[in-house]
């Protein structure tokens, strides 16, 4: 059985990476289709799997604004050719869902999200600060996103959620059903302590506006207890 990976971007470090990293360990001899690819951004382990890029890889400045080409992306997952696999599972929080596959072919989808900047379009352009007038151009585009992105989840074989909430997600913007597979968790990093010295939560996240770091420091303010924030890009 010929297995192909596909995964929607890879110019920066996250928690999809880690569960990309995990498929890799899994399925080693699959290649890696993905839309765009800096390769100089990726760690150097990257450098020895099969990963296959879309056109899009060659636009200007695409690795370091990948936002801003955000209606292209479709296109770019769509021209990913993965004829002559039998499975396709497809590592998603963006487009790469889209992927084109046949009636032959089973396509796995381990949904991470959808694609949040078009079920959830107001709230991430105020999140990403984004003026009012371009906000008001980007509408009817994400209108035609939201669209193909239904259309698209509609092919999927068989949908798997990270969780409880992405279930529901799932089963509200792509009326698709779903089961659960939790994310892969390194539990050896962390070594709890059997008597705490001091009190205080920890987050530990990259500092993306979506993550929402700004709510967890209104409420720990508010309730004045101590939390302790640190950047990192692998979670």
């Amino acid at each position: 059985m010929k297995i192909a990976v596909a995964h929607d971007w890879l110019n920066q470090m996250g928690g999809a990476e880690n569960v990309l990293e995990t498929m890799i360990s899994m399925f080693p001899d699959a290649p890696v289709f993905t839309t765009i690819y800096a390769s100089d951004l990726m760690p150097a382990k990257y450098r020895g799997w099969d990963i296959r890029a879309s056109w899009l890889n060659n636009a200007p400045y695409i690795h370091a604004h990948h936002q801003m080409y955000l209606p292209f992306y479709p296109l770019a997952a769509r021209s990913l050719d993965v004829s002559g696999y039998d499975v396709v599972l497809s590592n998603k929080s963006g487009f790469i869902h889209g992927i084109k596959t046949t009636s032959n072919q089973t396509h796995i989808c381990y949904c991470l999200a959808p694609t949040r900047y078009v079920w959830d379009y107001k709230q991430y352009a105020q999140r990403e600060q984004l003026n009012p007038f371009i906000k008001l151009t980007l509408l009817p585009i994400i209108y035609l996103l939201r669209k193909w992105d239904y259309r698209m989840a509609q092919n999927v074989s068989q949908f798997y959620a990270i969780s409880t909430d992405i279930q529901q997600r799932i089963k509200k913007y792509y009326h698709r059903e779903s089961k659960i597979i939790y994310p892969p968790v390194d539990i050896a990093r962390f070594q709890p302590v059997k008597s705490p010295n001091e009190d205080y939560y920890f987050i530990v996240s990259r500092l993306v506006p979506y993550k929402r770091i700004d709510l967890a420091v209104q409420a720990f303010t508010r309730m004045k207890k101590r939390l302790v924030i640190t950047g990192d890009g692998s979670s």
